[in-house]
């Protein structure tokens, strides 16, 4: 749609963040443009045919825990603009040398049961929080320094939460089935798992398994941005795609501007207007490790040895908690390692959308040394064909994205960080710096909506629903 003359917000960026920034306002009246850079809308929930024709790939998420339990997203009628929620018969699983796997079934109980000695522990440690999921998901995606809603629950989420992954598989798993599948949704961090908040990771995603599962969209993530945008749509707002901005004469007039942009390029947008202290916080900001990411076309499933992996749409593949920690402390290091934790997805099994009848689509990734070039699809392949022997020669076509890579195709990974930024201790409410008001940067109508806020990395919408908000309450 071609741009109007002007509007009281532009809001840069068409991924969810930007996209809810957009519902927000126009909910509230207000006549909004989003403007995206590339030929569609989405950022983070793209889809394409990248390998072969009829082969649906998700570009960069794609399972989506978050976005069903958003606060925001649960209220808006994304159904109706053609939105459907895919779940597999369980959230997770995580192969085993032996030849075995843990998986993580809806049911809390019946997957303490199959821990043995360990699901005691693990009953303790999660049933909590999926028994205050609402509760739990509504204070952990608001913005400090507003006060929680649910004190008690944030309490005793956040006395566990801010401890290292490493230290929970210590002191309270004691069997290495347990501790393996804790390391690999710690391991979402893209940190360290002996860096403290790691556990945080572990603990909300493994909730969020119980409590709402962990779905897909059916036809490709793709399907979440066309959502939101015919949402917007429908309520007066508009979008344009093509459209890169890269200063703020690009701009039509607005009272406010909203970047679903990371810090670099903001500065290198309106760094001008902005004051000299706030561009040094600003370049100081912290990006961490990168994804390689791998997109197969295969003639069949995925042969995994243990049955139980074909029942989740997602894969954790790396092994034991200790092998699983040696790669991720090794990408802190600049290294790349040679056994990868990778993160799988396989949708094909459960949206026969995604690839020809009887053929299948697979997504892996894997974390490497921040703005690397190295190819890392051998080690991913060799690490699913140690759990998948046959895995080799069911591959019909790949396509690669080096970490470099990844920000040639979205500017907004920085060095292939898909997070918007490190999200440790220091940067997990000080994004992009430490503000009582972190959206509002320091120049009259100007926000920052992207994930490089709080509450962070996922596809939620949290940071662009609280940074429409603080436009409403400045008069916008």
């Amino acid at each position: 749609m071609r741009p109007s003359s002007s509007y009281d917000a532009v809001v840069v960026g068409a991924g969810p963040n930007g996209l809810a920034a957009a519902i927000v306002l126009a909910r509230a009246g207000r006549r909004v443009l989003v403007l995206e850079a590339r030929e569609t809308i989405g950022g983070g929930t793209r889809s394409s045919e990248l390998t072969l024709p009829g082969f649906v790939h998700d570009i960069c998420s794609a399972i989506h825990p978050l976005a069903v339990s958003s606060p925001f997203f649960r209220t808006l009628p994304l159904a109706k603009h053609g939105l459907e929620w895919v779940f597999p018969p369980a959230a997770l699983a995580h192969p085993l040398d032996d030849g075995t796997s843990v998986v993580i079934e809806r049911s809390l109980e019946t997957t303490a049961a199959s821990l043995g000695a360990d699901g005691p522990a693990y009953r303790r440690l999660l049933s909590p929080l999926v028994g205050n999921w609402s509760e739990l998901v509504t204070d952990v995606l608001r913005p400090l320094p507003l006060p929680p809603r649910h004190p008690l629950t944030l309490a005793r989420f956040g006395l566990r939460a801010i401890w290292p992954a490493a230290l929970i598989s210590r002191r309270v798993f004691r069997d290495v089935r347990a501790r393996a599948l804790f390391a690999g949704i710690a391991g979402h961090s893209m940190l360290p798992l002996e860096t403290p908040l790691t556990a945080a990771f572990g603990l909300l995603l493994g909730a969020s398994a119980h409590a709402v599962g962990w779905p897909l969209a059916r036809g490709g993530s793709q399907a979440i941005g066309d959502a939101l945008a015919g949402y917007l749509r429908s309520l007066g707002g508009e979008t344009s795609t093509n459209h890169p901005v890269e200063n703020m004469r690009d701009l039509p007039p607005a009272r406010a501007v909203l970047f679903d942009l990371t810090p670099r390029q903001v500065l290198a947008i309106a760094g001008e207007r902005l004051p000299v202290r706030y561009q040094a916080a600003l370049r100081r900001y912290r990006y961490g490790p990168g994804a390689f990411k791998v997109d197969f076309a295969l003639d069949g499933p995925i042969p995994w040895r243990a049955p139980g992996c074909a029942r989740a749409a997602t894969v954790h593949v790396g092994g034991s908690f200790e092998a699983i920690a040696a790669a991720e402390r090794a990408v802190w290091r600049g290294e790349h390692p040679e056994q990868p934790f990778v993160l799988v997805a396989q949708p094909s099994l459960f949206d026969a959308t995604r690839a020809p009848a009887g053929q299948h689509t697979a997504w892996a990734y894997c974390h490497v040394p921040h703005g690397s070039t190295r190819d890392m699809r051998s080690a991913i392949e060799g690490q699913i064909e140690r759990f998948a022997p046959g895995f080799r020669d069911r591959i019909l076509a790949v396509h690669t994205f080096t970490a470099a890579e990844m920000q040639a195709y979205n500017p907004n990974y920085v060095g292939g960080d898909i997070n918007g930024g490190v999200q440790d201790l220091a940067q997990l409410y000080a994004r992009p710096t430490w503000r009582l008001r972190p959206y509002a940067m320091p120049a009259r109508g100007l926000y920052l909506c992207s994930s490089s806020t709080p509450p962070g990395g996922g596809v939620h919408g949290m940071c662009g629903y609280h940074a429409a908000h603080t436009a409403l309450r400045d008069g916008l």
